[in-house]
């Protein structure tokens, strides 16, 4: 703008020289803002434009020879001979002086006339005016950047923070969905913004929001199941709070969610280490104390079976008690399995080996009960470091309980996969296991199996148990995923052994 005005009036008037002298912020000083024909121009003493002058009542400052200047101080003098401009045209808005126009002779060296320098006051009112305006906008200006590198920060903060955060306004529709909630409930943000907050959520959490928000304050709703778009559920820790202004005035509702699923995962696991470990240490203990009285009731059955062979009945009733004591000496053997954690001697071993070992000890029995095996192994697993028959033991118990959920016949896949873990995937087509359930199935002595066919022995509920210390012990991991009705699903994780990871 004042290239402008100082463009516009040189060529207008032509004036050889022309400058305009913008006050600072504290109005203490004048400093060149803009000039034309002056050379350099830093250094100049401008304090001849702040202080008072008579000259004042006349609406400008004219120095009829720049060179003689008795009234002026040297400095002032100085700056005046060097710049040589007669005029001095102050631009006044609000009773205030903000800006000079000092302007030089004509190109023919003659000076101005009295209507070129009426025709200068009168546009320096609008100068002034259009200097205060460009200061405000240049403020304005500033203070939008400022407001936006703020918005920006803020925004990066919200960002970059590993919780969901989402806003909502008073008509519950989504305003704002940050990165970490596309992540977490797998929806991502322009199909979520602008919706309502009933067509994005299950109406589960849209009933306890509904709920909440009614009451002032922040509520929370801990360890909340929520289900995702994919169908996978997520288990958080929300926190409801009120979205208001600088004054106060609620606009909307904020809703933080903290994805704790693995964490829960982390902390059942722990327990149930915790609580395996300590069952274990008695189980130790009351296996062996049980096994010696165990063997004098069977080996005195078998004594008193060969002598009474001539009684059907009384053979009968011993048979029974030698088959009974047979199966406490299972649940014997279990035990001590069971607690059995450590001394295990470990080597590669291949698990697709021991999977189709055991898989062809069970051929028969799969025959029988109609059950078909879908296997389907990676070619080239690479080795674990383990034990083959504590693995062995594992397959052994997970491939039985899929048969014995299977009563009337069905499919048992058997899957490997190789990636950041050696992965085996068991799945069945049976009766599944209730939900209610899930959390108990590793337990000692847990079983649902109580209504077995004729002939067929009640689960003891140790498989699971000892399949889960088994697994513990090669530091793997298992999860299982099961509906009623839809079947079952183990998946066992196992480390790769170090010349593997290596290669």
């Amino acid at each position: 703008m004042l290239s402008s005005v100082v463009d516009r009036l040189a060529r207008t008037l032509l004036v050889d020289r022309i400058a305009i002298f913008l006050a600072t912020p504290d109005m203490s000083r004048f400093e060149v803002a803009k000039s034309f024909g002056l050379g350099q121009v830093t250094g100049f003493d401008l304090s001849f434009l702040v202080k008072p002058r008579l000259e004042d009542a006349a609406g400008h400052i004219f120095f009829e020879n720049t060179h003689l200047l008795p009234r002026e101080a040297p400095a002032a003098q100085e700056a005046i001979r060097r710049m040589d401009l007669n005029y001095f045209i102050p631009c006044h808005v609000q009773q205030k002086t903000i800006a000079f126009l000092g302007l030089g002779k004509t190109m023919q060296g003659d000076f101005l006339s009295s209507e070129d320098v009426e025709l200068l006051e009168t546009l320096a009112g609008y100068i002034g005016i259009a200097i205060q305006n460009g200061r405000l906008y240049a403020s304005l200006e500033q203070k939008v950047t400022e407001y936006e590198r703020l918005k920006d920060f803020n925004e990066n903060i919200v960002e970059s923070i590993n919780v969901g955060v989402l806003a909502v306004d008073l008509q519950d529709r989504v305003e704002s969905w940050n990165s970490q909630m596309e992540v977490m409930y797998a929806l991502p943000r322009w199909q979520a913004v602008g919706r309502s907050l009933s067509e994005v959520f299950p109406a589960a959490f849209v009933e306890e929001f509904y709920r909440v928000r009614q009451n002032p304050g922040i509520h929370n709703l801990y360890k909340f199941r929520l289900g995702t778009p994919t169908g996978e559920p997520r288990v958080v820790n929300v926190a409801i709070a009120p979205l208001v202004t600088r004054k106060f005035s609620v606009v909307g509702r904020l809703i933080i969610m903290d994805d704790i699923t693995q964490r829960i995962e982390l902390e059942a696991q722990l327990s149930q280490a915790d609580k395996l470990s300590s069952i274990g240490l008695l189980a130790a203990g009351v296996a062996h104390e049980v096994n010696t009285p165990l063997a004098v009731i069977s080996s005195y059955a078998q004594m008193l079976s060969k002598q009474l062979q001539s009684d059907p009945q009384k053979m009968g009733l011993l048979d029974k008690i030698t088959r009974q004591t047979f199966r406490a000496s299972e649940i014997v053997n279990n035990l001590l399995n069971f607690s059995r954690t450590t001394g295990t001697e470990f080597a590669e071993i291949d698990l697709n080996k021991v999977i189709n070992d055991t898989l062809a000890l069970l051929e028969h029995q799969f025959k029988v009960a109609q059950v078909k095996v879908d296997s389907d192994l990676h070619g080239e697993l690479p080795p674990i470091q383990g034990n083959c028959g504590r693995l062995q033991q594992v397959f052994l118990n997970l491939f039985l309980n899929a048969k014995d959920a299977m009563p009337g016949g069905g499919v048992l896949h058997v899957t490997t996969q190789n990636g950041e873990f050696v992965s085996v995937r068991v799945a069945d087509t049976g009766t599944g296991i209730a939900q209610e359930n899930i959390q108990r199935i590793y337990d000692p002595f847990f079983t649902t199996k109580n209504a077995s066919k004729e002939g067929q022995n009640r689960g003891t509920g140790l498989g699971l148990s000892v399949t889960y210390g088994i697994i513990q012990e090669h530091a793997g991991n298992i999860r299982v995923e099961s509906r009623q009705g839809e079947g079952t699903t183990f998946t066992l994780d196992f480390p790769l052994s170090r010349k593997a990871v290596h290669v």
